[in-house]
């Protein structure tokens, strides 16, 4: 799978009773943003229709052949709109192609001393038609932020680049394939989740028994070149100084089992059982192999928690960076708007300041302190903020999610593992929506800020019913 497709079937409406020289300029206007984008444009050329524009319902058919010719290359088709265009061709093109991406939506501007037949454009009036036949036709679409727009405005681009994104995040989750290593710990009942839901969601999940990985792993001889090779990466990966050279092999060996386990079944995340047979059956914290796959965009999550890896892969398409997962964990003294996130020490590195391969002392209470090297230690640095969480509700056989964006800080914070102090705001009304909805204690980070990304694909796209905390404009 193509994370980072970025090929864009593009549809230039036109009207006859409209200047044709509209369509041309267009092109040129298209064409010059979407080089300087790096992105790759599928569009009739002007010789298979009249200036490679869709008008007649003839035109239609020839613009869904191409589409459908490159079907697995368009991640989403943009509606370029140089005047009224014609609605009726642009449904049809979408309903012919039957590609089921992201559509987005623009018309041109009119200027107000050209409105005159030969430059007049109507564009304003023709969207809300293309629109209608849309919503008739039961095919979604999304919409730039100001109705009517040049492709060289600011504001474009930045639409532009969103839709993009959206587009990642759409494809990747269609056909996302997921392995659940081991079952969830039994104290665990809020990671539950239903496998059908997510199949009929077009989510995949490959489980494995834990057995068959420890029991691989020890398989693995101390001087096997792969099991040296990974030791290696290791030291390389982050600070283990003070992990005992027993302790490197171990957790080399499952590093080892856990990169075969992903490269033969095509995964695009995990989920793992990370305790506590690992720890009394292996002797270490698979926290470092998480962590070192999430920093290479495999996303991979604690405690079996395959929604939350889901969560983790759909933030990292949007952002294009690794995305973690956290607990809602603290209170920030008595400040409402902030609080601690933490885990045992499975973050990619991206978000430690310094990492550094330590234990698990919470962990450590119940099997030995011995047995948990292998977790991160690092505090998360200041940065953007975006957070949320995907889930499937098997009483009404439906995924929902909840997304918001606020900021991580530098205030202070004396504790271990790897922690993140977190301002949201209205922290107080977002707790109470997730306990009142029944969501996991478990929420994803990403760097970034990308809300607005996920709720239009989860819910334009996917379906899914999306709650957006304290959204702009709303």
């Amino acid at each position: 799978m193509n994370e980072n497709a970025s090929a864009i079937g593009v549809i230039f409406g036109n009207r006859d009773f409209f200047p044709d020289k509209l369509v041309t300029e267009a092109r040129a206007d298209v064409a010059k943003l979407f080089e300087s984008l790096g992105l790759k444009a599928i569009m009739l050329s002007e010789d298979d229709t009249k200036l490679g524009g869709v008008e007649t319902h003839a035109d239609a058919r020839k613009c869904a052949e191409l589409f459908k010719a490159h079907r697995d290359e368009i991640s989403g088709v943009y509606v370029c709109l140089p005047n009224f265009g014609d609605e009726k061709g642009v449904a049809d093109t979408l309903k012919l192609a039957g590609l089921n991406v992201p559509v987005l939506v623009q018309g041109y501007p009119d200027d107000l001393d050209r409105l005159d037949v030969i430059r007049r454009r109507d564009a304003f009036c023709g969207k809300i038609s293309v629109c209608n036949n849309l919503r008739q036709a039961g095919i979604a679409y999304s919409l730039t932020e100001k109705h009517v727009v040049r492709p060289d405005d600011p504001s474009f681009i930045a639409d532009l680049e969103k839709f993009v994104a959206v587009c990642r995040v759409v494809r990747g989750i269609r056909g996302c394939r997921i392995g659940a290593v081991g079952a969830r710990p039994g104290a665990f009942n809020t990671v539950r989740y239903s496998e059908k839901i997510l199949e009929r969601n077009g989510i995949s999940v490959t489980t494995v028994d834990l057995s068959e990985i420890l029991g691989s792993a020890e398989k693995l001889a101390a001087d096997d070149r792969r099991v040296v090779a990974k030791t290696e990466e290791i030291k390389a990966y982050a600070n283990a100084s003070l992990v005992p050279a027993d302790k490197l092999t171990q957790m080399a060996r499952l590093g080892v089992v856990l990169d075969d386990f992903v490269e033969e079944n095509g995964l695009d995340a995990t989920a793992i059982q990370c305790w506590t047979s690992v720890q009394a059956n292996h002797g270490c914290n698979v926290c470092t192999s998480m962590s070192m796959m999430s920093e290479e965009l495999l996303p991979s999550a604690c405690e079996v928690d395959v929604t939350g890896t889901l969560t983790m892969y759909a933030m990292q398409l949007a952002s294009g960076s690794p995305s973690a997962l956290v607990d809602w964990n603290n209170n920030y003294g008595s400040e409402d708007d902030k609080c601690v996130l933490f885990h045992c020490g499975n973050w990619a590195k991206s978000f430690l300041k310094e990492a550094k391969i330590a234990t698990a002392p919470i962990l450590g209470t119940v099997v030995g302190e011995e047995n948990t090297y292998g977790a991160l230690d690092g505090r998360s640095p200041a940065s953007a903020l975006t957070y949320g969480r995907i889930t499937t509700d098997d009483t009404n056989g439906r995924m929902r999610a909840y997304v918001g964006e606020g900021r991580l800080t530098d205030d202070k914070l004396n504790t271990f593992g790897n922690r993140a102090v977190a301002e949201v705001p209205k922290l107080q009304k977002l707790m109470r929506h997730v306990c009142r909805e029944g969501f996991e204690h478990h929420v994803v980070m990403n760097a970034s800020h990308t809300a607005t990304v996920l709720k239009e694909a989860f819910e334009t796209y996917l379906g899914w019913e999306t709650y957006y905390h304290e959204e702009p404009g709303e």
